[in-house]
C-alpha cells in the first residue's frame, strides 16, 4: 500500500487476508508492527491485536446472524477448527453459539398465496 493508515478504507477485509496476525497486517500494510500499533492505539484506543480479535468475533456473530452454520463460519474465517470458534465466541460474548441462536427469534418465511 502506498497511502498513509488512517486512508486504508477496508480495515476488516485486511484483517481477514492477513489471518487475523497484526505481524501479517503490518507487512501488508508496509509498515513495520511498531508503526501500525502506534496507529492502532491512536484512533481506535486498542491495540491491533486486541482490534482484530474483536473484528473477527464480529465477522463471527453477524455470519451467524445470516443463517450460516458454525462450520461454514469457522471455514470462512480461518479457524483451524469449529470447536476454535465456539470457544472464542464464548470468551468474547460470554455464551456459545448454538446458545445464541436459540436465544435469537426464528426467522419468519416468507407468506405463500394460495390459489
Amino acid at each position: 500500500m502506498k497511502y498513509p493508515l488512517s486512508q486504508i478504507p477496508n480495515w476488516p477485509e485486511l484483517g481477514l487476508e492477513s489471518r487475523w496476525s497484526a505481524s501479517a497486517l503490518a507487512k501488508q500494510c508496509q509498515v513495520s508492527l511498531r508503526t501500525l500499533q502506534r496507529h492502532f492505539i491512536k484512533h481506535t484506543g486498542k491495540s491491533p491485536k486486541t482490534w482484530l480479535i474483536a473484528e473477527r468475533r464480529r465477522q463471527v456473530r453477524a455470519r451467524l446472524s445470516d443463517g450460516r452454520t458454525v462450520k461454514e463460519t469457522a471455514f470462512d474465517l480461518n479457524y483451524k477448527h469449529q470447536n476454535h470458534l465456539s470457544t472464542d465466541f464464548k470468551k468474547g460474548f460470554g455464551m456459545y453459539p448454538s446458545e445464541e441462536a436459540a436465544q435469537r427469534p426464528a426467522k419468519k418465511s416468507p407468506a405463500v398465496a394460495v390459489l
